[in-house]
Order: structure tokens, then C-alpha cells, then sequence
């Protein structure tokens, strides 16, 4: 089992930053992939960031240029900085990691952490 505990998110103005962290911890095989989602009430969990093992990062259109995703592999933790935030970036946001395990890859979840952008 792999637990996830994300911290960083709060209340911050329109056009402010705000970083996000993720420590994942217990028993870890082999991370395969470590990313950010967010959700909003009556909408699906959408894919915010995301980077594989050894790979290039990936990111949803409306965060492109603003929002970076990056890895401290040595810490099994995964950092989302966010820049010239929007009101429309409010939203509950989850790290995800999926772990390669002795039978399948596993994907995991943090318990939400809660960004409002706000003046």
C-alpha cells in the first residue's frame, strides 16, 4: 500500500502562485507515474499535470505555460507550482501515483487538497 499526503493548497488572489506537494510513502515498488488532478462539484476528475518515470511531462491545455509539475524522485514527491492562477483553476486537487507492483500497477490517490483563487 502506498500512501499519499498532499499539502499547499489555500485561499490566493488572481494571478498569485500557490505550490502544491505530495510525499507518498509506505511500501513502493517501482513508480511508474506521478501526477495532479483536480475536481469541481458536478464535474469529472480532470488531468491538471502528469510525468512518468523517466518521461516528459504532460499538461491539460488550460494550465499550458502557467503550471508546472516536477519530481524529487530521492523523496517520492511530486510539486505542482502554479502561476498566474484564474478563478476558473479553483477546484479540489489530488496527487496520483500509480505504482508498478509484483502483480500489476497500482494507482493511488491523496485525500484532496482544496486551491480557491480569489480576490
Amino acid at each position: 500500500q502506498v500512501q499519499l499526503v498532499e499539502s499547499g493548497g489555500g485561499l490566493v488572489q488572481p494571478g498569485g502562485s500557490l505550490r502544491l506537494s505530495c510525499v507518498a510513502s509506505g511500501t513502493i515498488f517501482s513508480i511508474r507515474n506521478m501526477g495532479w488532478y483536480r475536481q469541481t462539484p458536478g464535474k469529472q476528475r480532470e488531468l491538471v499535470a502528469a510525468q512518468a518515470t523517466g518521461g516528459k511531462p504532460s499538461y491539460a491545455d488550460s494550465v499550458k505555460g502557467r503550471f508546472t509539475i516536477s519530481r524529487d524522485n530521492a523523496k517520492n514527491t511530486v510539486y505542482l507550482h502554479m502561476n498566474s492562477m484564474k478563478p476558473e483553476d479553483t477546484a479540489v486537487y489530488y496527487c496520483n501515483v500509480v505504482d508498478g507492483e509484483l502483480d500489476g500497477e497500482y494507482s493511488y490517490w491523496g485525500q484532496g487538497t482544496q486551491v480557491t483563487v480569489s480576490s
